[in-house]
């Protein structure tokens, strides 16, 4: 089926169509005929998902669980609606996250407060709640069985307070969802990967980001998987970048400051300065404008959680 991607040992990436190929990966973890979803993207994308499992020679009766990385939208927006059409599933999430799958109407409002309605309503549609007796929370070293084989769950904060992290211990392998950051394939070259830090609203917390960047690299996983989009490997590489990037985001917000009007515009321009740093350093073979072109929406959106984190920072003292 096009837009997925077997990895062996039962691990395939489905694109989601969301915005764009390659820019929002589905997982799914299949064992011996049972299957646990990892992020489902939006409910446009329901229908990717469940042609994926149908092409596994699966049906939607086979799945045990929805895992959810963390509640934004772009992960998570579609559960209810994939629910309804998956009898047997339970989804999981991260303790702070389990009231809003059961109850999506705050989660809602959070988002049209930072992206406007109309914005929200085209893109996600209506999200639909989730029945609480089919909602799991995870917290940290929570492990559950996909037919036997271990799946265990790290609170990893950072990108967001929700979030955890999954260890397939069949494989030694990780799925990050957004804590470890995006790697968008266009910009592989020769086999390498790149990746870049989500600051996006309105959680972003470096501190937590850097230890769990340290959390994930610490279970030594052969790949990690990115929901922004898909496999990586090169762990350690990747997470000496991570907090070498994590660090820059911090010294250009507390350069930028409370700047007023133009703050946003500066944090922007300095992002984008930091990426054409990555691509000098690395030689990046695609055209900077090109990956500035791939990159735009994620640094919009990392211009508004640094000021947001920022401005955090500011009313705490």
């Amino acid at each position: 089926m096009q837009g997925m991607l077997d990895y062996g040992q039962g691990i395939w990436a489905v694109d989601s169509n969301y915005l764009r190929p390659q820019l929002d990966a589905i997982h799914l973890i299949v064992e011996n005929g049972r299957v646990a979803v990892i992020d489902c993207a939006v409910n446009s994308s329901v229908p990717h998902i469940l042609a994926a499992l149908h092409a596994c020679g699966l049906r939607e009766t086979d799945v045990d669980y929805l895992i959810l990385t963390h509640i934004h939208l772009d992960h998570a927006g579609g559960a209810g609606l994939l629910m309804s059409k998956l009898p047997n599933a339970q989804l999981t999430v991260h303790p702070r996250g389990a009231r809003h799958m059961i109850d999506p109407r705050k989660l809602v409002e959070g988002t049209v407060a930072v992206y406007g309605e109309a914005h929200v309503r085209a893109l996600y549609g209506e999200i639909l709640p989730v029945d609480a007796t089919r909602v799991i929370q995870t917290p940290h070293q929570t492990m559950l069985m996909l037919n036997g084989r271990p799946l265990v769950f790290f609170d990893t904060p950072g990108h967001a307070r929700h979030h955890v992290c999954v260890l397939d211990e069949k494989t030694g392998h990780v799925f990050t969802g957004d804590t470890f950051g995006l790697s968008y394939r266009e910009l592989d070259y020769d086999g390498r990967q790149f990746v870049v830090p989500t600051s996006s609203p309105v959680h972003f917390d470096p501190v937590a980001a850097h230890r769990s960047v340290e959390l994930i690299a610490g279970l030594r996983p052969g790949a990690a998987y990115l929901t922004h989009y898909s496999q990586v490997r090169e762990i350690d590489r990747l997470a000496a970048d991570m907090h070498r990037l994590l660090d820059a985001y911090v010294e250009l917000a507390h350069a930028a400051g409370a700047a007023g009007p133009e703050r946003h515009a500066c944090l922007k321009r300095g992002l984008q300065d930091i990426i054409r740093a990555e691509a000098k350093r690395y030689s990046w073979q695609i055209s900077v404008d090109a990956a500035l072109e791939i990159l735009d929406l994620d640094l919009e959106l990392n211009a508004q959680g640094l000021a947001i984190w920022f401005d955090s920072l500011s009313a705490a003292r």
